[in-house]
């Protein structure tokens, strides 16, 4: 085979974008032929290296690419590599805790004394991320009603939290909606500050929490030779607020948060709503880059050209830097939370990277007989889900025991990883569905109620309710489910093979070609594959078959035929090279 012209270092992953720079291709052009094979993509996703080699290969490129030395690379945290000349960047902290235990109170106490520009007034409600400042610093918060917020920056890849505080209150300590949150944060490796809420009252036991947190969660304060910040706080008198600030500064200090100011500005979408007048508002949380008014933007299905740029207050401002919540005004129709939002050149470019997943949403269902291209959009769904997130909710604790136990002796291959997002006794509740609106996690309910109002709910949030009676009826459903995240088995089954005596036309997808058939037999929507010796020289598929110039529908050892095969890039066949035909399948596999 002969040596490629160029050969190009990429890392692990790279944006689209980065790639059509990389291989000096109009971004439309790879992001047209990415959906050729399965795969709707913005400018600013990310795709690993060997869907960039299939790609290059596709296009027939005289182009090798090859994967850096990532050695001595730092630790994914972040969905992007910070250069040399990064700056600072606020913190970005997400506050989390039990419904009753004061998360709400004590954002206001926050923003109340301490508002950018010296803003005074409390939270708003139908916005979910502020800044505040401590000591000329700035602090972005989020506030995650029910975890939404959170679950989406885990689910896009995107770990945009720094610093998590878990508000627990002194007077109720540990509760269900406590764990979870602890769990939320650790598994997107934030760092954790503990706000022990309304030591003001007269039945706060700061200690008891404490406890409970080293003994039962492995969170040991700091004061008793652990390393978990814990400030005691009453957002009722501000008691310990100034205190709280302070340790997140210090965290961030340790982290050396930073981040590019001179690059295209990426972000995440956390709000999205209609108001009449302006049209699609959309509450933005700013990765890196600078966002400015003027610039034609991407998230999603959704693009427009920013209108309006405002801070989380309302108040006009001409850009926005890293770490920075804000409000623009221009998209052309609602994006959906958690997307990835990117700025392009112009709306032309903007319309082309918005097409790939218009489109996917539109397309059918795949045919039986897989070609290349289904299976590499297969095979990266499936990478991307290899979790099975649940929650549970039963009558009473020993049911909920058995549950867990039962579900986690489901035997998955290693393969799917069965998740508990949140577990507890009762009734399914609003949290529960809160929590389950990422799309991705299941709620199982055992001999409990779904109460109209939050089934309700669930139906707005498109969350995915499942209520059993009996317990092994839940258990085949998860097994079921279980199964349809394992990786497909593909079959190939070889039909015949043909050795060519005669090429009579080679176009870019099409070659017309004649042979005697050597083996088994051919006909038409059989997938071949073309051989030089050793050599795989590429995939078609056969479009038509004739014998004695007549269209045939089937030919057998022995047979001379022509056919007519469909390429998806240049086939260049010679006299003497074997084609192998055959069917291809996608298996569904079982645990047994």
């Amino acid at each position: 085979m002969a040596t490629a012209e160029k050969v190009l270092s990429i890392a692990d992953s790279i944006t689209v974008g980065e790639l059509a720079e990389v291989l000096d291709l109009p971004v439309t052009t790879l992001i047209g032929e990415l959906f050729k094979n399965g795969i709707a993509a913005t400018i600013n996703q990310r795709i690993d290296f060997e869907t960039a080699t299939i790609i290059v290969e596709e296009l027939g490129l005289d182009v090798e690419l090859q994967k850096k030395d990532s050695s001595a690379a730092a630790p994914e945290r972040r969905a992007y590599v910070v250069s040399d000349t990064a700056s600072e960047r606020p913190p970005i902290v997400a506050v989390m805790g039990h419904v009753d235990h004061g998360k709400t109170s004590l954002l206001d106490a926050v923003m109340t004394q301490k508002v950018v520009d010296g803003e005074a007034g409390g939270i708003t409600q139908h916005i979910s991320a502020y800044q505040t400042v401590r000591k000329d610093r700035k602090i972005t918060l989020l506030d995650t009603p029910g975890h939404e917020a959170f679950a989406a920056l885990r689910q896009h890849g995107a770990t945009l939290t720094d610093v998590v505080i878990i508000v627990v209150a002194a007077d109720d300590g540990v509760k269900p909606q406590t764990v979870e949150a602890i769990r939320f944060a650790r598994s997107a490796n934030a760092k954790i500050v503990v706000a022990i809420n309304k030591i003001d009252k007269e039945t706060a036991n700061s200690q008891l929490v404490k406890t409970q947190l080293a003994t039962e969660h492995n969170l040991n304060p700091e004061e008793w030779g652990g390393d978990t910040i814990m400030v005691e706080v009453s957002a009722k008198t501000g008691q310990g607020i100034d205190t709280l600030l302070d340790m997140v500064l210090l965290v961030a200090d340790l982290e050396e948060l930073k981040a590019d100011t001179d690059v295209s500005s990426e972000g995440l979408v956390i709000e999205a709503h209609m108001e009449v007048g302006r049209g699609a508002v959309v509450s933005l949380l700013v990765e890196q880059g600078m966002l400015r008014p003027g610039m034609f933007i991407t998230a999603g299905t959704a693009y427009g050209k920013v209108r309006t740029l405002q801070d989380y207050a309302g108040k006009t401002i001409k850009e926005a830097g890293p770490s920075t919540p804000v409000t623009v005004s221009g998209f052309k129709e609602l994006p959906q939370f958690g997307d990835i939002f990117g700025i392009v050149k112009n709306e032309k470019e903007a319309r082309a990277v918005t097409l790939g997943a218009r489109l996917e949403q539109e397309r059918n269902a795949a045919s039986t007989n897989v070609t290349g291209a289904d299976l590499l959009k297969r095979m990266t769904q499936q990478h991307e889900a290899a979790d099975f997130n649940v929650i549970i909710k039963a009558d009473v604790q020993g049911s909920l025991t058995s549950v867990i136990d039962s579900l986690k002796l489901i035997e998955t291959k290693g393969e799917v990883s069965l998740h508990l997002v949140g577990t507890g006794v009762g009734n399914i509740t609003e949290n529960d569905i809160r929590l389950a609106a990422d799309g991705k996690t299941v709620i199982y309910g055992f001999n409990v109620a779904l109460p109209p109002a939050v089934k309700s709910l669930a139906t707005r949030e498109r969350a995915e309710v499942r209520l059993y009676k009996v317990i092994y009826e839940l258990l085949d459903d998860a097994k079921d489910s279980m199964e349809k995240l394992l990786a497909p088995e593909v079959v190939e089954t070889e039909i015949g093979t043909l050795e060519v005596k005669g090429v009579f036309r080679t176009l870019k997808d099409q070659v017309i070609a004649g042979g005697l058939v050597k083996s088994g037999k051919i006909t038409a929507d059989l997938l071949v594959r073309a051989r030089r010796k050793d050599e795989v020289l590429g995939e078609a598929v056969v479009t038509s078959v004739q014998r004695e110039k007549t269209s045939a529908k089937e030919v057998f050892e022995g047979d001379m035929c022509g056919l007519d095969l469909k390429t998806t890039r240049k086939l260049q066949l010679e006299e003497g090279d074997k084609l192998e035909f055959f069917t291809r399948e996608v298996v569904k596999r079982t645990l047994g």
